[in-house]
């Protein structure tokens, strides 16, 4: 491959995987990002010395940006990040949801398959679309079983309705116009560059600054957790080996409890940080009035990718969230400017 786009290459997920694309393979990447409130700019800055690294910003939904994108770049392959992803955002306003999650990929869909089609010989046999979407689509298991890519869709909430939407968009691309789609859903994500409205980020630096710990409910909604960079090379193997059509399940292998996550960066914030004046932060966990469709249980199942793409998740849950608190701890200054929004306006004029 000579170059790729990466949608929503400035957020928590783009921004890794950019990394490891750029540490790992000979290829130029493209990120095309509208940089809202989630996507950092300041994530990626470091990168403008590399000659292979290009930031387009933009907005997916801009049809002409889409495909000004295509005809400048020449891409052999998308990976599609760009999404609002925050289900407590997306109860309180699910317009910007349906714009971004489903009318945003259908014009980056229009715009590769228009592109696709001025293809021909191996660069139209190579070209690839990564659709990354979440095990969310699928609804709340019980207490047994894990969700397998046959498992029937069920969303709950605006966020996932969304995102399920998006889904049979990409599928509909592939059977109806045979545009070389392939499709992801993974687990809750976890490690650097999180936006702090997630829990783990949010837990860290309310630890911190002696904030309350607010857990949803009795705090028992289990979700599978992976950290970040499994997750980033889970989708590099099946943008490299997957088959056009088919969607790949990736998880951490890793079902926890809210609860237990909050208590166990309470312990490692506690070690790491034994002068803070409010601690032991366990101190802090206060339980919160359960939100609207809350799931409660997601859990996925990994054969497929095991068995067809040879990829496992390598980083354990323990070494992965001693990690991702510690660098949260060493990067104050980029959580302060993310959530104040400074980044934004000092960087958006100067990439328009």
């Amino acid at each position: 491959m000579k170059n790729i786009i990466v949608t929503g290459g400035a957020g928590f997920i783009g921004t890794n995987f950019v990394r490891q694309w750029l540490q790992t393979e000979n290829t130029s990447v493209i990120v095309m990002d509208k940089l809202t409130y989630a996507g950092n700019y300041d994530s990626l800055a470091e990168l403008e010395k590399d000659a292979r690294f290009t930031f387009y910003h933009a907005d997916i939904c801009d049809k002409s940006a889409v495909e000004n994108a295509f005809r400048s770049f020449h891409p052999q392959a998308v990976v599609h990040f760009a999404a609002e992803s925050h289900v407590d955002r997306s109860i309180d306003g699910p317009e910007t949801f349906v714009k971004t999650n489903v009318v945003g990929t259908f014009q980056l869909l229009e715009g590769a398959r228009h592109f696709h089609k001025t293809l021909s010989g191996a660069e139209k046999d190579s070209f690839r679309f990564i659709h990354v979407s979440t095990d969310e689509v699928f609804g709340s298991l019980g207490s047994t079983g894990k969700f397998t890519e046959t498992t029937p869709y069920d969303p709950r909430s605006p966020y996932s309705a969304s995102k399920a939407a998006s889904d049979h968009f990409a599928r509909a691309y592939f059977h109806t116009y045979h545009l070389p789609v392939l499709l992801t859903n993974c687990s809750n994500n976890y490690g650097p560059y999180q936006f702090p409205e997630k829990l783990i980020p949010l837990i860290i630096l309310n630890c911190l600054e002696g904030k309350p710990l607010p857990i949803y409910g009795d705090g028992m909604n289990v979700r599978d957790w992976i950290f970040v960079e499994d997750h980033c090379s889970a989708i590099r193997a099946v943008l490299k080996n997957g088959t056009p059509g088919n969607s790949y399940n990736i998880g951490g292998n890793c079902e926890k409890p809210n609860i237990e996550i909050v208590k166990t960066i309470c312990r490692l914030v506690d070690e790491m940080k034994p002068d803070l004046k409010h601690g032991p932060c366990e101190s802090l966990i206060t339980y919160v009035k359960d939100r609207p469709g809350h799931d409660r249980r997601y859990a996925m199942n990994n054969a497929k990718i095991e068995k067809e793409l040879g990829w496992t998740p390598s980083i354990n849950f323990e070494t992965g969230l001693r990690r991702t608190v510690l660098w949260y701890l060493e990067h104050t200054e980029w959580c302060e400017r993310i959530t104040s929004g400074v980044y934004q306006r000092q960087r958006l004029g100067t990439l328009e």
